[in-house]
């Protein structure tokens, strides 16, 4: 439990700040500043964190980035988590750039659940959201269905005058997929201007928007992972559609149920808050578990009520060095 109250068993752990492609919203433009690869956590050492967590009672794990897949021994850090007493749950989050090739290796080696970021179908709205090939993005996400992955969701980042009119045609994919499409306000994670009615485009209106097209069914029963997410059934195409409202949604945080970890090897309490608590130097001067614990346990004290996302808050490392 953390100092409000709030069970805390979900550690999200960036195994890389490198990435692929360039998103608006995670990426600032020009961005040069990744850590060196010496500094990232080794696997022995991503290993060692999740035994540790693990026995402070986290059960449930994510794997992000930057782009997971663009590290080449992610399969041994998984095959490894999925040997630990205490992991009930390992999941990926990734671009899925990569996923057609890596899809069923993945699952092979104990993966059980997949989020792919889409924010749009058009070939050209989507280059100029991520920079990549959306044709790539697709595949990966046929071959992620066809693996037999206890999950598969979709992720789109709302975008005022870049992607709205894409929430329609990507509701349309989910439901041929038969899969949920969980729609994302932007957060101030690269950019202080993005909170601006030029910029934002809030859950709400992407609600309204769908319900000029379906009806929207609440499913409050709807709990698809671990995340945030309010689930709508849409009645005609039959698309679960979940909202994440991290900006117009008050009570956002009252039932937070994770941590991240850096992939620099930082535990972050909060995303929208700056404290980190440093624990590779810990684990590269040889500290033993009960160290670790102690950092993990303080990390966790240090976890706010709430984001400061609405508090004018200035961003001092981008999502890609977050986590995410």
């Amino acid at each position: 439990m953390d100092s409000f109250g709030r069970k805390i068993d979900y550690l999200r752990i960036s195994i890389t700040d490198r990435c692929n492609e360039r998103c608006l919203y995670c990426m600032p433009e020009g961005y040069t500043g990744w850590e060196q690869t010496r500094d990232h956590l080794t696997a022995d050492e991503i290993i060692r964190v999740v035994r540790v967590a693990a026995g402070l009672g986290f059960r449930k794990f994510r794997l992000t980035g930057g782009e997971p897949l663009v590290r080449g021994d992610i399969l041994e850090i998984i095959r490894a988590m999925k040997t630990i007493s205490g992991v009930e749950m390992i999941g990926l989050s990734t671009n899925g750039t990569r996923l057609e090739k890596f899809a069923k290796p993945l699952q092979d080696a104990g993966v059980r659940a997949v989020n792919v970021s889409l924010d749009a179908l058009d070939a050209t709205i989507y280059k100029r959201v991520t920079g990549g090939d959306v044709n790539q993005v697709v595949a990966g996400i046929r071959a992620a269905v066809s693996a037999g992955f206890e999950r598969v969701k979709l992720n789109c980042v709302l975008m005022r005058g870049v992607n709205e009119q894409e929430i329609w045609p990507l509701v349309l994919f989910a439901a041929e997929h038969g899969v949920p499409l969980r729609l994302i306000e932007l957060m101030p994670l690269t950019r202080t201007d993005v909170l601006t009615e030029k910029n934002f485009y809030p859950v709400g209106d992407a609600m309204k928007l769908l319900q000029q097209r379906d009806e929207l069914i609440p499913r409050p029963d709807a709990r698809i992972g671990h995340g945030p997410a309010q689930y709508f059934l849409l009645k005609q195409t039959g698309a679960l559609v979940g909202f994440i409202g991290a900006l117009t949604n008050l009570h956002f945080c009252e039932n937070c149920n994770k941590m991240r970890l850096t992939a620099d090897g930082k535990i972050r309490p909060c995303l929208g808050d700056h404290g980190e608590i440093d624990l590779r130097s810990a684990l590269r001067n040889n500290a033993d578990d009960a160290a670790l614990q102690k950092i993990f346990l303080s990390a966790l004290q240090s976890k706010p009520l709430e984001h400061h996302f609405r508090d004018n808050y200035q961003p001092t490392r981008p999502m890609t060095a977050i986590g995410g």
